[in-house]
């Protein structure tokens, strides 16, 4: 069992410093993980690690199967996940280097399955705030912890433009994310965030600036540029998920992420197909 989640983003495909580690397949009704989940420990506090692109970044974000993701992670008793997140920024005061901890998401994706419902079984989530509050909170409190000297800036909020990729924006586009108020902007926190709700898991991103996108005055987005912030970027974010794992072993969601289905089935539960409440059983079953 598990009580941490962590989807590793571009760059973020091993942490290192688990202790009692184990690779396990765990098999879904939705397929296949991204990669084998790692299990271990960090600081005592049980952890479970997915490469959300597989651990050779092997699949595009359009490819990566959310839902046995984090259905795996429920399956395991994860009660937070952190999604660790390469993005670009869409404001002069978000640095490459520097973690973002947003507060908003506008969805521009397109032909994700994005909830483990349907088949009989309907059930409508709240997600007007799609963070668990309480646990941006703890990831920002971590972020600030192990900040110390170095370069990199925390920034608290902002919302995060989720694009379909795999090709980044064209100026245009940069330029209308702006105006819709994006902060940053990235290609894989939908459908995560949704499906996490739907699961019950509080979740929370950690932004990882690699670049400016392409609004900004002679700058561009290349991959090879990209791919250089990324290493430093990796390291930050494995310190401050180490910094996270002490802090969620005292804590406990908010009511919005630990109860998000108390109200949201349109379907009375025993009017719903067996097989369907049978292969949703680990997300739904204390309403059973």
């Amino acid at each position: 069992m598990a009580l941490l989640g962590i989807i590793g983003g571009s760059g973020l495909y091993n942490i290192e410093s688990l202790r009692n580690r184990s690779e396990q397949e765990i098999k879904t009704p939705f397929g296949a993980t991204s990669d084998l989940v790692v299990t271990g420990e960090i600081g005592g506090v049980p952890v479970a690690f997915i490469a959300r692109h597989g651990r050779n970044h092997s699949l595009l974000p359009s490819e990566v199967n959310y839902r046995a993701n984090i259905y795996a992670l429920k399956s395991l008793g994860v009660r937070w996940c952190v999604g660790v997140n390469a993005v670009g920024s869409l404001v002069e005061r978000y640095g490459p280097g520097d973690v973002v901890i947003p507060d908003q998401i506008i969805d521009r994706t397109f032909g994700r399955a994005a909830t483990f419902f349907g088949d009989g079984l309907v059930a409508h989530i709240s997600f007007a705030d799609p963070f668990c509050p309480v646990f941006r909170k703890l990831v920002q409190e971590s972020a600030l912890a192990v900040k110390g000297e170095s370069r990199f800036s925390v920034h608290e909020g902002g919302t995060f433009i989720c694009m379909q990729g795999p090709a980044f924006s064209t100026r245009a586009e940069s330029h209308m994310f702006r105006s819709l108020g994006g902060s940053i902007i990235g290609m894989t926190v939908i459908p995560e965030a949704k499906l996490a709700r739907e699961a019950e898991i509080a979740y929370a991103t950690l932004g990882c600036v690699t670049d400016y996108d392409c609004w900004r005055q002679g700058s561009s987005v290349e991959a090879a540029e990209i791919i250089k912030v990324l290493k430093e970027n990796a390291g930050n974010a494995r310190a401050i998920i180490s910094e996270l794992a002490t802090r969620v072993a005292n804590s406990e969601p908010s009511a919005l992420a630990a109860d998000a289905l108390k109200d949201a089935f349109i379907t009375p539960l025993d009017k719903a197909p067996a097989v369907t409440l049978d292969r949703l059983h680990p997300i739904i079953k204390k309403y059973l």
